[in-house]
């Protein structure tokens, strides 16, 4: 199963907030011994988000869905999962008792009294309306929950709100960690095109299934000028004959090798 990550806003792709949740998933997968597969950025824009999301729940990857699922009208992240699944929204009982928990809690805090159907409790209710027949992602900092349907799961924008959120959406699938996370070994190389290192990347991913061979060329590294960083990554059990294997080939091709990193 690939895991995905959505981050949905204008005020993201506009400049007006910085994004913190790539870096944050990532590391949480890091902690759990899993990996990114894929990340998107995209507005609010309600056509566009359905034919993403459409996608999202047909791939049957684990995806997580930051922001849009609020109750103004610059929301549609909810409204779009609904018409990807091609499902009613439905206000979710349990989202509805834990948004009256906190808006009895908040009026308490204020030290005034509020109903179920004043206007403002009625606009917060909304906040619960999903996709018929999701589940409920639980917020610890407020109670306000996400939803998931199926591998699919939905969080706030708010980063304080999110990346709890996002840690129990992994935690649901033990089966995914890894004791060992992604190991990566690469060398530094001098003197060398990346393509006449071309052939030599293609044969050693060829030859050990699992490993992913990397390539990230510099014209102005600040410690080692032009170079190559030339890297395997993947398997844990395969790494290192891998890694031999290539580092065997560009001392064969005649480049120099600066240093050797570990991750």
């Amino acid at each position: 199963m690939q895991v995905g990550l959505i981050i949905i806003g204008d005020e993201i792709l506009s400049g007006k907030r910085k994004d913190s949740h790539l870096a944050k998933f990532i590391e949480l997968l890091t902690e759990r011994g899993m990996q990114l597969s894929w990340a998107q950025y995209l507005g609010d824009d309600r056509e566009q988000l359905t034919a993403r999301l459409r996608e999202a729940f047909a791939s049957g990857d684990l995806v997580v869905s930051c922001g849009g699922i609020g109750a103004t009208p610059d929301d549609h992240t909810r409204q779009a999962a609904a018409a990807a699944l091609g499902q009613p929204l439905a206000l979710h009982p349990e989202a509805r008792e834990l948004i009256w928990q906190r808006i009895q809690q908040m009026a308490a805090e204020q030290g005034q009294t509020v109903t179920q159907d004043h206007p403002d409790s009625v606009r917060r209710f909304e906040m619960g309306v999903f996709p018929e027949g999701a589940g409920i992602v639980p917020n610890p900092f407020n109670k306000i929950p996400g939803f998931f349907v199926g591998n699919a799961h939905f969080v706030p924008g708010f980063p304080v709100m999110a990346h709890p959120m996002m840690a129990w959406v992994l935690d649901r699938y033990p089966q995914l960690h890894r004791k060992v996370g992604v190991i990566e070994r690469s060398l530094i190389v001098q003197g060398a095109m990346e393509a006449s290192l071309t052939p030599l990347m293609e044969r050693v991913e060829s030859q050990f299934a699992g490993i992913k061979v990397f390539s990230l060329p510099s014209v102005d590294h600040p410690q080692w000028g032009r170079c190559i960083e030339l890297g395997v990554k993947g398997d844990a059990e395969r790494l290192e004959a891998a890694y031999s294997a290539l580092k065997q080939g560009v001392i064969q091709f005649g480049a120099s090798i600066s240093t050797e990193l570990v991750r």
